[in-house]
This record gives C-alpha cells, sequence and structure tokens, in this order.
C-alpha cells in the first residue's frame, strides 16, 4: 500500500452531525484563507441564511394586528410542525440535505453558552470567524416562498414582523450583522412603507424581494417603490428560489432538475422584463442586484435579448443602448452557486458581465451548496486586485461599507 494512502487511511474521520459547531464544518474554509493569505482581506458574505421559523414564537410578537396575533399564538402553542402559522411552504425544502447526508442543512442545534446573545447571532458570527468574512448579509429561508402565499395581506404581516424583529434582536447586535429587508411586494403600499420604516437603517444596506412570485416587476404600480428605493441610495435585489408546483418546474421528476432550472428561471423572467421595459433608465440611479441564481444564465440571456431586440427595437422604445450594457452596467451578481466545470465557460461569464466590478462573492452558507471565499480565491486567470474585488471591494461600494479588514486582522 502507498504511504501516502496509508497515512490517510489512518487518519480519523471527522463525524459531522446536526450538533457539530459551524466552525468546525468550516474549519477548512478558515485553514486555507490563512495558509493563501486572504484572510485579512475585506470580504463580505452577500447571501448567508437563518432558519427563521426557529425563532417562529418571537416573530409573530411582532404582528401589528392582534386578532393575527392572538391566532399565530394560539396556533404555536397548540401545533407541532411545519410550515408554522401564516406561513406557506414548498415540498422541496425536504430534499436539501439529501436525505439526511448533509446534516448542518437539515438542522442546526449546536450548543451555544453565551448568556444575553441571542442565538442567531452567536451562529452568524461563528460564520464569520470561520470563513473569515467582514460582513454578512441574512436572508430569511422558509420566507422566500412568500411571494407565493394566496394571502398578499399575510406576505405584507409576516414580512414586517420578520423585518422588525430581525433588526430588533439580531442586526443591533453586530454591525457585521447585515440585512436587505424583505418587501411584501405583492402589495406595493405596503412594500413602500417597508422602505419608509427600513430606508435608514445602517444595518439595512438593500431591499430584497423573494423573486417566486408571479406579480410583473415592470407594473406601473411598482414605480413609487423604486423611486422611493432609489432615493435612499441603496439597492434592490432579487432573491431566486423554486417552486415545485410551478406548472413548467412541476414537469421535473427529480429536486435536482427541478432546483437546476428553478433558481434560474424567477431571475430570467424578471431580469427580462426589468430591462426590456426600460427600468434602468427610468431609475438611472437604482442598482439591482440578482442573489442565488448562480451566473451561466446570464450570457444566455445577453446575447437572447441583444439577438431579439435588434429585430424588435420599437417593443422596447425606452432603450437607448443594448439590453446587455444595462445587464454589465447597472446590474450585480453574486457568484453562487459558481459554476466551474469548465474553465472556459467561466472565464467567458467573468468577462460578459464585467465581473471584475459586477460580481459580489456570497457564500449561501448554510445550504447544502454553500461556496467558501475560496471559491474565488482559486480562480486560477484571475488577478489579485480582480479577486479583492469580487470578494469585497465591490459590495463594499455598492453598499458604503467602512473597511474592516485591519480591524479583524488585530484581534
Amino acid at each position: 500500500m502507498d504511504a501516502a494512502i496509508r497515512t490517510a487511511s489512518a487518519m480519523p474521520v471527522q463525524e459531522m452531525g446536526t450538533e457539530t459547531d459551524t466552525r468546525d464544518y468550516l474549519a477548512h474554509a478558515r485553514a486555507h484563507a490563512r495558509k493563501a493569505g486572504y484572510a485579512d482581506w475585506t470580504i463580505v458574505d452577500i447571501d448567508a441564511h437563518h432558519v427563521e421559523t426557529v425563532h417562529w414564537h418571537e416573530i409573530i410578537d411582532y404582528i401589528e394586528d392582534p386578532v393575527l396575533r392572538h391566532q399565530a399564538t394560539m396556533y404555536q402553542k397548540e401545533r407541532i410542525g411545519a410550515p408554522p402559522y401564516g406561513l406557506n411552504g414548498d415540498l422541496g425544502l425536504r430534499y436539501q440535505d439529501v436525505g439526511g447526508r448533509i446534516p448542518h442543512q437539515s438542522s442546526r442545534r449546536e450548543k451555544v453558552d453565551e448568556p444575553g446573545v441571542h442565538l442567531d447571532v452567536a451562529l452568524t458570527r461563528r460564520a464569520m470567524e470561520a470563513l473569515c468574512v467582514d460582513y454578512m448579509v441574512l436572508f430569511p429561508t422558509p420566507m422566500l416562498f412568500i411571494g407565493m402565499h394566496p394571502q398578499p395581506e399575510m406576505e405584507a404581516v409576516l414580512s414586517n414582523a420578520y423585518n422588525r424583529w430581525l433588526a430588533e434582536n439580531v442586526l443591533s447586535a453586530e454591525d457585521g450583522i447585515l440585512s436587505l429587508a424583505v418587501l411584501p411586494f405583492n402589495s406595493p403600499d405596503a412594500a413602500c412603507r417597508t422602505v419608509e420604516e427600513f430606508g435608514a437603517n445602517p444595518n439595512v444596506i438593500g431591499f430584497t424581494v423573494t423573486s417566486t412570485r408571479y406579480k410583473p416587476v415592470h407594473s406601473n404600480e411598482y414605480m413609487r417603490l423604486y423611486r422611493m428605493i432609489e432615493e435612499t441610495g441603496k439597492p434592490i435585489a432579487f432573491h431566486a428560489g423554486y417552486h415545485w408546483q410551478d406548472p413548467s418546474l412541476a414537469t421535473c421528476n427529480s429536486f435536482l432538475g427541478m432546483h437546476s432550472l428553478g433558481f434560474v428561471w424567477c431571475n430570467l423572467v424578471h431580469m427580462t422584463n426589468w430591462v426590456l421595459n426600460g427600468i434602468p433608465e427610468r431609475f438611472p440611479k437604482l442598482n439591482s442586484l440578482w442573489v442565488e441564481s448562480g451566473l451561466s444564465w446570464v450570457p444566455f440571456l445577453m446575447q437572447r435579448l441583444d439577438d431579439q431586440y435588434l429585430m424588435r427595437q420599437s417593443e422596447a422604445p425606452l432603450l437607448t443602448k443594448m439590453p446587455s450594457d444595462y445587464m454589465r452596467e447597472s446590474c450585480f451578481y453574486t457568484c453562487q452557486p459558481l459554476e466551474k466545470s469548465s474553465e472556459v465557460g467561466l472565464r467567458a461569464t467573468l468577462e460578459m458581465i464585467n465581473a471584475e466590478t459586477q460580481l459580489l462573492y456570497a457564500s449561501d452558507w448554510p445550504h447544502f451548496d454553500f461556496d467558501a471565499p475560496r471559491v474565488i480565491y482559486d480562480i486560477p486567470f484571475l488577478t489579485e486586485d480582480q479577486k479583492r474585488n469580487i470578494l469585497g471591494r465591490n459590495a463594499a461600494r455598492l453598499f458604503n461599507l467602512p473597511s474592516k479588514a485591519g480591524a479583524r486582522k488585530a484581534a
């Protein structure tokens, strides 16, 4: 037997479970960052998640309507299971842990013994420490499907309760923990009130549309909302998701196929309407951020829209340049999940989206397909300056974030 193989086989296998510490899960990520020398760079993680339903008993206390708050409280006391009161769900969530083989996805039960520190604050700090990031943007998880709620008023009730709970209990504890407030997008007036309430909060660095929904983003009822967000100087983000009950996705007989298409499809449709209806022309200072759809769809859409636009320009009268120009100039993208099986394809993709200025790092921790910062650092054809931009500088510029790398290195 080869000596290297004998040595490897003799090494103890680290057992991972739902109670494993986040820092143990991510130990290799931290070791790589230190060894490679980028641990002291400014790194901003634009997309990480917590499971907000774990704290649903806290969130429902922020429901304004006293009748709904009472119903939620009684439901919480009398029932066990998911989804909790008021939420709609998607069966696809049951497949994400690959039959229990990826335990950190299915449940996070690690011990936290920090009196006075909220559980989500403690877990987020551990992830930030292990990934060597200075800022981490938190998104909800089950609420990513809230755009499909059959009651638009319930979307507004729960989004507002979640935003207030998050701001008061999590964001206020750590200036490195950030949020893009969830917009109750199916109710434009309620979404405007969300901007009014959180527009000045320094830890709310923008606003999120959960992309799994059927409302057209170019509808005139959203123009006031876009103007209000533009005036805050903060971006609007479209966070992708899936909906296995969608008639087209329902034809996929595996989670693999549905997940591959679903996380792209919703943002692909919204981006098409966003660009062809001239939203970047109407709101030139409003930046858009497209989250968790990967990147391979962007070159396809650029080429497809450009090709069709040259033949039918009269159907997009607000455009003053090619659709792809808007997609690489006023749109920003997060890298996760980074499709990297083809170096040739990846190089072309990064060039087409102008990744040096428009691409932002995202981990998607703790989901099964998360990416550590090395996913960018290890790309062989990027210069160090380009890697620094993607891992942190672009986000710092977009969100006006001060550098914290020096302070963290000293600590």
